[in-house]
């Protein structure tokens, strides 16, 4: 089976996160991510947007909704599901927030009708979350309330600082009448995760399972073998609350493990291990995968530049 897209390794286990050289260069690219001056500066450097560009490509669909279309295309003939997600985050101004929930809508218009497996994504920092939450909360479920039966928009996860106001946002939502075209996030790493999977199960909601990417001060665990635990744990608790939810891990042996405990959707990054997708769609595992796109690149390339550092 063709590849989507060019394979660029496993990144959610890596030995040489445990060398403390490594750590702190994680640490130094995920500042790197957020800091405007350094984006700057890399566009501004002759080539300097053509070769982040290049590199960036194997990770985002594309600058446009035409391009993340053709890209959804092919996974989707690949037997993959796949959730779209006009990427951003960090917005301040309600007005902008608004701008990209209409996008929200025009995209929907776009996607192919069901039966294709198709479900957009959001980070709720772009729809103002941080100086709107009320706002927030009504563009959310406007997106929501637009899905056709049987989608879902897939809210992510945002650094633990972001976790209450998203989940508030997410559950406010789901109360009206909303939680079967909702999906959540959740963290292994953070301590707190147990209880809030359990909410947002208890209320219909769609829980995607992830390791955690953000480098947290506190109420989180070290990345590697206690995340791994906690993980699996998390599995566990959501298939004995008979959950909704998907694994969204590239650590294969994870992807294994839960995968003894009966059927759930796996799902990866657009650009990373396609070959494992590709198996474990032929096997007959339910797959999907994240399929940005936007103009909001760069933040987006330089975390996984940070991730695949060791996670």
């Amino acid at each position: 089976m063709a590849r989507i897209h060019p394979l660029v390794g496993d990144y959610n286990h890596i030995s040489s996160w445990h060398d403390p050289a490594v750590r702190l260069d994680r640490a130094v690219l995920f500042r790197l991510a957020t800091s405007a001056p350094f984006e700057r500066a890399v566009r501004s450097v002759p080539g300097g947007e053509r070769w982040a560009w290049l590199s960036a490509s194997r990770y985002v669909a594309g600058r446009t909704s035409r391009e993340a279309r053709t890209v959804a295309a092919a996974l989707l003939a690949h037997g993959h599901g796949v959730s779209v997600d006009a990427f951003g985050e960090l917005v301040d101004d309600p007005a902008e927030a608004d701008r990209v929930a209409g996008e929200y809508h025009a995209l929907l218009a776009e996607l192919p009708p069901a039966p294709a497996d198709v479900w957009l994504a959001v980070d709720l920092s772009h729809l103002a979350v941080d100086v709107d939450p009320a706002g927030a909360e009504d563009r959310l479920a406007a997106i929501a309330d637009a899905l056709p039966g049987g989608r879902r928009v897939q809210v992510g996860a945002e650094d633990a600082g972001r976790t209450d106001a998203i989940l508030d946002c997410v559950l406010g939502v789901a109360s009206r009448g909303l939680a079967d075209r909702l999906g959540a996030t959740v963290q292994a790493n953070l301590l707190r995760s147990p209880a809030d999977a359990d909410r947002l199960a208890a209320a219909g909601v769609h829980v995607r399972l992830v390791k955690g990417a953000y480098l947290e001060g506190t109420g989180a665990r070290p990345h590697g073998e206690p995340t791994d635990v906690a993980y699996l744990e998390l599995a566990r608790r959501l298939s004995r609350a008979g959950a909704t939810w998907s694994a969204a891990t590239h650590d294969r042996r994870l992807q294994e493990a839960v995968l003894q405990n009966g059927p759930v959707t796996v799902e990866q990054l657009l650009g990373v291990r396609s070959d494992v997708l590709d198996g474990l769609a032929r096997r007959g595992v339910p797959t999907r995968v994240y399929v940005p796109y936007g103009a909001n690149w760069f933040r987006y390339w330089m975390r996984r530049v940070a991730e695949s550092r060791g996670a």
